[in-house]
């Protein structure tokens, strides 16, 4: 897993950042990391904040490739993807197919499922009506179709008499959202660089905070990593499995996350579900896949370098 040594095909690279979704500010990290690494590596680096002219940006800039350091909506759902195709204009991670389909939690749950995947059993309903009435059993999740970072998502715990109003709140994709089983235990990690699966990391919240949610993902201390994480090797070994065969059966490309839950709590059947896959993992100062990089020895700018070399189009 190293980058040194290939011969490089880029010269100037955009990286596009910022963007307009629920997530700007930590693509605005994301990219800024991520150009100073690409800068230290020897690139000549453009730093773009996205906005909604960036055909007309590119097509003026004209860049050897783009390094999509966008998060959320808009930017790791295909649109961009689909502009860059359309540009000509090699870009990183995944294609528009595998980036609108890991997006949308529901159809990418349905596409692991059907690979072998273990994924926890959900419905799409809209958001009033799960507003007005559970529509699992509780504890249950609910939370956005199409968000990342944890935006919006709301546990709902064991024994509530209805669902609390914060449901109103989660954003909505044509009016719905995911309600989804919850599965108790560990939060864990693992990711895909250069083809392979990583170690797995275990992601331990703050104590003051319900679960792995944005501010646990972000602020500093608001979660501790366990790397590697403390599992029995056939636990590790089925997981590592899982998020290779979700990445290829979502058709991903590049560096790619999957997210799981392993319920080895007291009673607990020791099942592990994946909950989604990342096809455009944060780079910030607390994101994982850096870290799971620099595990396998693989610098931030190595890393950059093996994700930028990797860009094409018709993904």
């Amino acid at each position: 897993m190293t980058a040194g040594s290939r011969q490089r095909k880029f010269n100037h690279v955009a990286v596009l950042k910022g963007g307009w979704s629920a997530e700007r500010e930590v693509s605005l990290r994301s990219g800024a990391a991520c150009g100073a690494a690409l800068r230290e590596a020897g690139y000549r680096v453009t730093e773009i904040d996205v906005g909604r002219n960036i055909a007309q940006v590119l097509a003026e800039l004209k860049p050897d490739a783009c390094f999509n350091a966008l998060h959320g909506r808009w930017g790791e759902d295909g649109s961009v993807q689909g502009i860059l195709e359309c540009l000509g204009i090699p870009y990183t991670h995944s294609g528009v197919l595998a980036s609108a389909l890991a997006m949308h939690k529901g159809r990418a749950k349905r596409i692991m499922a059907a690979s072998g995947v273990p994924v926890a059993e959900d419905t799409i309903v809209d958001r009033d009506d799960a507003a007005f009435a559970h529509s699992l059993p509780p504890p249950y999740v609910a939370k956005p179709i199409a968000e990342g970072s944890s935006v919006g998502v709301v546990i709902v715990p064991r024994g509530a008499p209805r669902p609390p109003e914060s449901i109103r709140t989660i954003p909505v994709a044509a009016g719905q959202i995911m309600v989804e089983r919850y599965i108790a235990g560990r939060e864990l990690t693992c990711g895909i660089i250069d083809g392979r699966a990583t170690a797995i990391i275990e992601i331990v919240p703050d104590k003051a905070l319900e679960f792995y949610d944005y501010e646990a993902k972000y602020a500093p201390g608001g979660s501790k990593h366990i790397l590697p994480a403390d599992l029995p090797p056939d636990v590790a070994a089925r997981i590592q499995y899982h998020t290779l065969n979700a990445h290829n059966a979502l058709g991903c490309r590049g560096v790619s996350r999957a997210d799981f839950r392993y319920d080895d709590t007291p009673g607990g059947m020791g099942e592990i579900v994946c909950l989604e896959v990342n096809t455009q993992p944060g780079m910030t100062g607390t994101s994982l896949i850096p870290e799971l990089a620099q595990h396998a020895g693989m610098s931030f700018a190595e890393l950059a370098t093996l994700i930028v070399e990797d860009a094409s189009v018709d993904r």
